[in-house]
């Protein structure tokens, strides 16, 4: 087996968390006096890390320009979405089909697996403890964990240095460009997944190794040996 090493994205890729993404964005919004959105529109500002999100939030739209919010703004209105993001994390997230099997099926055929994502480290820990899938990932990094996040490679090498395999034995599995980019910044295979959070744009685009419309697909894929002993 020449691939030896999963690394997943969360939001979008294991677990659909826009649901309560949503009501604690709109929680802030309301907090602060401003009007908030139907789900439909946030679920298309969400793959960048929380405060992406909240400034994507505050000036209605995907393109946050420079000088549109202050620093203080922003600032304050992350910390009312993550005051509101705390007390209802989870109960709206749940796991996107064929996800829990899959995972415990690659652990079981002796892929390490790891979880890279741009969610704050802080909202992780409850969440996969929710699934009960602490115990199958051998790292897990979090948008804050290091000094930058995806599509950076860094938290990738980190995860490869970390666990002594090499990139080219890795594959990064995401929905958004985030993922794909890191890691082709990385020189590693990538998977895509059509279904989750990506700007409302085809996966596809961005050119993955492969792409799937749906977990199990990608599991059997990868289960098959297809990309293990390509």
């Amino acid at each position: 087996m020449d691939k030896q090493l999963l690394i997943f994205d969360f939001d979008g890729t294991l677990i659909d968390s826009v649901p309560d993404l949503a009501d604690a964005t709109n929680a802030m919004l309301t907090t602060l006096g401003k009007t908030p959105y139907p789900l439909a529109s946030i679920r298309n500002w969400v793959g960048n890390g929380s405060r992406m999100l909240v400034e994507r939030a505050l000036v209605g739209k995907i393109e946050v320009l420079e000088g549109e919010l202050t620093v203080e703004e922003a600032d304050h209105a992350e910390q009312v979405f993550f005051d509101a993001y705390k007390n209802i994390s989870g109960s709206k997230t749940v796991a996107y089909p064929d996800v829990d099997s899959g995972l415990k099926q690659l652990k079981a055929a002796g892929y390490t697996l790891a979880l890279v994502t741009n969610k704050p480290m802080r909202f992780v820990p409850k969440i996969l403890q929710s699934f009960g899938w602490q115990h199958l990932f051998s790292e897990v990094l979090g948008g804050d964990s290091l000094p930058t996040k995806k599509p950076d490679p860094a938290p990738l090498l980190h995860v490869c240095k970390a666990l002594n395999i090499l990139p080219a034995q890795a594959i990064m599995i995401g929905d958004s460009k985030n993922d794909i980019l890191a890691g082709q910044n990385a020189n590693m295979d990538t998977l895509g997944l059509s279904y989750g959070y990506n700007y409302g744009n085809d996966i596809r685009e961005l050119n993955p190794t492969e792409a799937f419309d749906d977990f199990g697909a990608l599991a059997d894929y990868l289960l098959k040996g297809s990309s293990a002993n390509s």
